[in-house]
């Protein structure tokens, strides 16, 4: 059996990976779930297992006497306390009050979680005011509760698996298995077949497996979800005894950590962190911010459960989190909030981006433990980093393990400097996930896009009902010392219409949720293969991707471009094909060519062949804000002239400017050229159940800016450039009257922009045949960025965004360029009239390559 799903490309060499897998796999021979293997691991390793996992969720003696874990403490006994006065308040078909069992999977899984925190509040070490730790009596209580469970709900696997799938593979076992855990002498006392028992029927409900096991095939058993699973089930075989169950765990489990190979997939799986440091889960959705959220929590635990074992050696594996944490977390949170590009349908749920960045604080934490010298220093520079820019600071009760709390306050009495783990000027390519960040110390632009390799969005489980245009352009500009949820997460979606969204392109119509389409969470047709978790409802519902290639850009050092074009997702293109069932309903997208141009003060934006198409009004917005209803905040301007811009006059604005003083933030938008924009400033109240139908009927109320373009059904296409300003005053505004960055090209074969003061030329071709600029020529769809300098110097990036090239040649016309250095892949040659780059861009999966040239001496 073939062992890695995907080539390791990264910190890792492939043969380490290989080598700490076989040895993982040594003692796998006898069939999972067989008991005890008769070789493998070292029989003192499911003890050290146990009690490293106790350790991870109880604490130690030493952690829980440290004042900073107190409240930690604390919270685990009153939750416990809640949890039992709920039990003695159930009702006949319940063990807690309020969950019902027998048609909830949700009511189920939760009491299952209650019935672990419950367990949890025994076995913590330390001094117990009130009596949990220990006590026989709750002990016995869960244990009798875990039995009930089984007998009657979970055993019987024909009335079990209604639902949602993943309650029944990993969120159920991570309960139970945790438990199992905690309980273990007690339960080899009262129950000792309940540990067999369990683990014989959460092997039936890894439906997705086979045989009861771990499926490297399954489209189930990939990145986040894996790692859940193959936790799970080592914890499973420790508790079990079973060091054969164990070692094949770690081997599956070890399969995560390889970094995912476009063009040599493993298993057909796309799930994973890529060389870039994307992560993508569900085949194809842009996902760091949740699911690769979870997966690096998962995976920091699962080194500290195996720690001290023969199963892996963890520091080789942690030099792999500690790249995922650089290249993949680090650029995607701003002073302390998860960016909303890669939050999926997360988006729409109560939690803000800061609680998101805990989990991964505390990952670091743990990682801290597994390195040494000046990467550890810089890992707890970093922590320190997001505590001290974080507006709504770091909360530790909220880790999950005792012993991180006491690491983490060990880590802020530290030496180590607070740093970011990159420079505060910095360009971001995610090529693998269609998204863009771009940091300057003030600001960070943060761009989604999509294509047909990346999903326009993602809706599913009545979360995110109205996401369709979350991955058509959007962006979202985060502003230094802001509060990000005055100005982001889920009540920006909630008072932002979908068509608004900031840099998006839209049609003007009525669109209609899932729910209000299908009176179900889904589309429902098992005939037509549609049903909860199938790959049609993946495809045309849940997630679809876009049809288009072009999605992409080059970088150089810290500037880049990118571009966009805008297509109808697989499941509109489908239905036009005849694919898809008569009541599927599909919507059309807009059209678009859209460039990012993005320099130190500025990002110009270019867009052509804007319209909406089957008769319909189109709108492109140039940015949307939302304030408090009571801050205080203007829109000023000037025109053309320089006299003031007026609200209620007719005459186009030269430049606005956008200020909640309240916030202490401006945006100025600078425009070169296309139709007068409109400009409102409105104050909306909603229900954040509007975007999540398990969201508290709270209305929200807002000020809600938008700036845009609108554009009736009747007019023909449409070009429009304007520039976006972070943090500007009126005064920068005014002067870019005299000298703004230059539109070279504006069309839907060609963008480009020069700006003049950072010696800087940025092209995006979108088309077949030869594109000519400013003394640049271009063969093809391509990305160009290229900058000179005075001494001569002229540093190129070429890249392909659309992925389907072998070759990119570009030629600089003018004086012949030696070569100072090149990346492999860039061939550089004298050709008349210029200098020639064929650049190979086969198998760089929009990666891009760079040369550095010289005039001749």
């Amino acid at each position: 059996m073939e062992l890695s799903r995907r080539s390791a490309l990264a910190a890792i060499p492939a043969a380490a990976l290989w080598v700490m897998a076989a040895s993982a796999r040594a003692g796998a021979a006898p069939p999972p779930g067989s008991g005890p293997a008769a070789s493998g691991a070292p029989t003192d390793d499911a003890g050290t297992i146990l009690r490293n996992t106790a350790a991870i969720l109880a604490g130690t003696p030493e952690s829980n006497a440290r004042p900073e874990v107190a409240p930690k403490i604390a919270s685990l006994r009153a939750t416990a306390c809640t949890r039992l006065a709920a039990m003695e308040a159930a009702g006949p078909d319940e063990l807690f009050a309020g969950l019902p069992l027998g048609t909830s999977d949700t009511g189920l899984s939760t009491t299952y979680q209650y019935l672990y925190e419950t367990a949890l509040a025994t076995c913590v070490p330390g001094t117990d005011a009130s009596g949990l730790r220990n006590d026989p009596t709750v002990r016995r209580r869960v244990i009798d509760g875990l039995a009930r469970l089984h007998d009657e709900y979970f055993g019987d696997q024909a009335k079990g698996y209604y639902g949602n799938w993943f309650h029944w593979e990993i969120g159920i076992p991570g309960h139970v298995s945790r438990t199992l855990v905690l309980l273990h002498d007690d339960i080899a006392v009262r129950r000792p077949d309940l540990a067999a028992t369990y683990t014989a029927s959460m092997d039936a409900y890894l439906r997705n497996g086979k045989g009861g096991d771990v499926d490297l095939d399954s489209r189930f058993h990939t990145g986040a979800n894996l790692a859940d699973i193959t936790t799970n089930r080592m914890l499973q075989g420790a508790v079990l005894g079973d060091g054969a169950r164990t070692a094949k765990a770690v081997a599956d489990h070890l399969t995560v950590f390889a970094t995912i190979d476009p063009y040599d997939l493993r298993h057909g799986v796309t799930d994973g962190f890529y060389a870039d440091g994307s992560f993508v889960q569900h085949a194809s959705v842009a996902y760091t911010g949740s699911y690769g959220k979870g997966l690096l929590t998962r995976i920091v635990q699962t080194l500290k459960i195996l720690d001290g074992t023969g199963h892996v050696s963890t520091d080789e594996l942690a030099e792999v989190v500690r790249t995922w944490v650089t290249d993949g977390f680090a650029p995607l949170v701003f002073e302390g909030w998860m960016m909303e590009i890669v939050k999926g349908r997360a988006v729409s749920r109560p939690g803000t981006g800061y609680a998101d960045v805990t989990g991964i604080v505390e990952a670091v934490v743990d990682l801290c433990a597994h390195t040494a010298g000046d990467t550890a220093a810089a890992l707890a520079g970093y922590v320190k980093h997001v505590r001290e820019t974080s507006k709504a600071g770091l909360d530790p009760v909220t880790f999950v393990s005792p012993v991180s709390i006491a690491r983490y306050a060990d880590i802020l009495d530290s030496a180590a400097p607070a740093k970011d783990l990159g420079p505060a000027a910095s360009h971001t390519a995610f090529n693998a996930m269609d998204r863009t960040v771009h940091r300057r110390p003030g600001y960070a632009f943060a761009l989604a896009r999509s294509s047909d390799r990346i999903s326009t969005y993602e809706y599913m489980n009545g979360e995110n009902l109205m996401p369709w245009f979350q991955g058509a352009g959007a962006h979202y500009l985060y502003l230094s010392g802001a509060d990000q949820r005055q100005s982001y997460g889920l009540d920006h979606f909630t008072v932002v219409p979908p068509h608004r969204l900031a840099g998006v392109t839209a049609p003007v119509e009525d669109r209609r949720t899932v729910p209000e389409l299908y009176g179900t969470l889904w589309y429902d047709n098992p005939e037509r293969g549609f049903t909860s978790s199938s790959e049609a409802q993946n495809t045309f519902v849940y997630f679809p991707r876009g049809t288009g290639s072009f999605s992409g850009g080059a970088r150089l050092g810290a500037y880049g471009v990118a571009g966009h074009v805008q297509s109808d997702d697989a499941a509109y293109t489908a239905q036009r094909a005849g694919e898809l069932p008569d009541d599927f309903v599909a919507y059309r997208a807009a059209r678009a060519t859209t460039s990012w141009f993005m320099f130190d003060d500025e990002i110009v934006v270019l867009t052509a062949g804007v319209t909406g198409e089957s008769g319909r009004a189109v709108t492109t917005t140039v940015d949307t804000r939302i304030a408090a209803p009571s801050s205080p905040v203007t829109v000023s301007g000037a025109l053309h002239d320089g006299t003031p811009w007026q609200r209620t006059g007719t005459a186009p604005p030269a430049w606005l400017r956008y200020a909640d003083t309240g916030q202490g933030t401006a945006v100025g938008y600078v425009f070169l050229s296309g139709p007068a924009p409109t400009v409102a400033l409105d104050t909306v109240t909603r229900s954040r159940r509007t975007v999540r139908l398990a969201n508290p009927d709270t209305p929200v109320t807002k000020q809600v800016f938008t700036l845009s373009y609108d554009r009736a059904a009747t007019e023909p296409p449409a070009s429009m450039a304007h520039i976006i300003v972070p943090n500007a005053s009126e005064a920068q505004l005014a002067s870019y009257r005299h000298g703004p960055p230059a539109v070279r090209a504006n069309t839907v074969r060609l963008q480009a922009v020069a700006h003049a003061g950072l010696g800087i030329l940025a092209a995006n071709a979108f088309s077949a045949g030869t594109h000519h600029v400013s003394g640049l020529s271009i063969d093809g769809p391509a990305s160009v960025l290229v900058r000179r300098t005075a001494d001569g110097t002229c540093a190129i990036s070429v890249s392909d965004p659309t992925t389907t090239r072998s070759t990119v040649s570009v030629t600089l016309h003018g004086r012949p360029l030696r070569v100072r250095s090149t990346d492999t892949g860039v061939r550089v040659r004298h050709v008349p009239g210029g200098t020639r780059l064929d650049v190979t861009t086969h198998h760089a999966y929009g990666r891009s390559l760079t040369a550095v040239l010289a005039q001749q001496p």
